[in-house]
């Protein structure tokens, strides 16, 4: 399939476009007070749009974090977004292919997602049994915590993800993972 889309970093100038893209994509999820908090925070590592014809029609994002007590840097993979009339036409995929991509050539060694296994197996992500979310999941989600290393060189990462304080709401760990 031949891609017919551009992405590239997300700039100030998309911030509307980006806060009205999360509710479209995600009508039963309350995401818009986590999209402003990352849109305007500067541990967000990575920050891309996917644009079709100048319009804006996907984002992902991706927080620095690390792993209690390991000097390694990873990220968050969250959240991932494409406009419901866009869907299906691989710019999720993209999103996180060119985004994995910036995270390794800026040094992270890992990354994180709760997030649908089949969709992020395909990406090269596996359950995470090592590093914990910062709260308990429930059972029928301990396959949806997964991880992807990108340097071969983290070992054995064992412990607690630390994240910046937006993301320690209880809420945003507790509602069904989607892709």
């Amino acid at each position: 399939m031949e891609q017919d889309f551009e992405i590239r970093e997300s700039e100030k100038d998309d911030r509307a476009v980006i806060e009205a893209l999360y509710p479209r994509s995600f009508p039963d999820e309350d995401l818009l007070p986590l999209v402003r908090d990352l849109l305007r925070e500067t541990v967000v590592t990575v920050s891309l749009v996917a644009l079709q014809d100048a319009r804006v029609v996907g984002n992902i994002m991706f927080t620095r974090c690390a792993v209690r007590g390991h000097t390694s840097t990873a990220a968050l993979l969250a959240p991932l977004a494409v406009d419901p009339d866009y869907q299906g036409r691989g710019i999720g995929t993209e999103l996180v292919r060119a985004g994995l991509r910036r995270l390794e050539q800026g040094g992270i060694a890992a990354v994180y997602v709760l997030g649908d296994p089949a969709y992020y197996g395909r990406l090269g992500f596996s359950r995470e049994p090592s590093v914990k979310p910062p709260y308990s999941l429930p059972d029928e989600w301990a396959d949806a915590w997964q991880s992807r290393h990108l340097a071969d060189n983290t070992g054995s990462l064992n412990g607690t993800l630390s994240l910046p304080e937006f993301w320690l709401d209880p809420a945003l760990w507790s509602e069904s993972p989607s892709p």
